[in-house]
């Protein structure tokens, strides 16, 4: 059961509405972050999770974890949304006594784990994964990763552990957005051929377009596909995102890793972007009808800049590593092992 009334499409949108908000409120950092995970977050609440927001506790639920803990604020939106909580507590976000703090907490009804710690995330994900299976019972577990949270060996130690024992009832997500802390995946510590890595560690993996819901759904479709035929591997769903998703000026600038909508035409312009791609049936519980005389970035502003690390100190990296968001979108693969 689940009790979202949303849409995975109108759910995605509030989840960019609300993180908006919460970091211009909050002064909060990992705005890209939580625009490029928002469409994988909603399709897992509005149709593939299992639970009851009035009983977070319910013993028939699905485990869920948001490894990648900096982005919290898709979180607590999509909560709040699903009914664990008033949605004005969003207001909260990141201020002193609040529940609702920078990294995921799990003393908000409904978060399974705290995170932000990265690593971590997949391995309790399998430990739910191992327990479930112990106790003859058929509920799932889910993890959503980041691309630059597998730099981390404690993933793959995970992953190892997933494989020898069987976790077909184990699916993890990575929100791959390409781009890290300062700059890309592949000018920080390269990852590629990403999907073969995760095959060649016994795991299923599904390689898609992350920001698109039919091929998130289609992911998911396979997932319960290979658990009913008693498929005995975990699962893997690359989600290839554009990190900003949504937002033009934030897409593929590593600036809105750490940076929060500023007062003048960052906000401004942040909440007429997401207006424009606002879905039918969706209010916008801050600015209802948009903001009529937006202010515009000027000349002098600093926007559609390059922000990486590597272009400040003029490295060797070839053209292509820069251009990753090309392949967003492209045909998507299943790589079975």
């Amino acid at each position: 059961m689940a009790n979202c009334k949303w849409t995975s499409e109108q759910l995605a949108w509030k989840i960019r509405r609300h993180g908006v908000e919460m970091t211009h409120l909050s002064g909060g950092s990992h705005l890209g972050a939580i625009l490029s995970v928002a469409d994988i977050v909603a399709i897992l609440y509005a149709d593939v999770l299992n639970y009851d927001s009035k009983n977070p506790k319910w013993k028939d639920r699905d485990r869920f974890i948001l490894s990648k803990g900096h982005a919290g604020a898709s979180i607590y939106a999509a909560l709040a949304e699903c009914g664990f909580f008033e949605v004005e507590e969003l207001k909260t976000h990141y201020q002193n006594g609040s529940r609702l703090s920078g990294h995921v907490s799990h003393h908000l009804p409904g978060v399974e784990f705290s995170t932000g710690s990265l690593g971590h995330g997949l391995g309790a994900a399998a430990g739910f994964a191992f327990a479930l299976k112990k106790d003859g019972r058929s509920e799932r577990s889910f993890v959503v990763l980041g691309d630059g949270e597998c730099d981390e060996g404690s993933v793959w130690e995970a992953a190892l552990f997933a494989n020898h024992f069987r976790l077909n009832n184990l699916c993890a997500i990575v929100d791959h957005n390409h781009m890290q802390s300062m700059d890309f995946n592949e000018n920080t510590l390269e990852i590629e051929n990403f999907a073969e890595k995760w095959a060649s560690f016994g795991w299923n993996v599904i390689e898609i377009n992350g920001n698109d819901h039919k091929e998130l759904k289609y992911a998911f479709a396979k997932v319960a596909e290979y658990a009913a035929n008693d498929e005995h591997k975990p699962t893997v769903i690359i989600a290839n995102t554009i990190k900003g998703f949504g937002i033009p000026f934030m897409q593929n600038d590593i600036l809105w890793h750490y940076r929060f909508p500023h007062d003048g035409w960052e906000y401004d312009c942040a909440v007429s972007e997401l207006h424009k791609i606002k879905p039918a049936g969706c209010d916008d519980p801050y600015t209802p009808n948009g903001i009529e005389n937006p202010q515009l970035p000027t000349d002098k502003d600093d926007i559609y800049n390059d922000h990486t690390f590597s272009h400040t100190w003029n490295t060797t990296y070839p053209e292509k590593m820069r251009r990753v968001d090309a392949k967003i979108g492209t045909t998507e693969k299943v790589h079975n092992v």
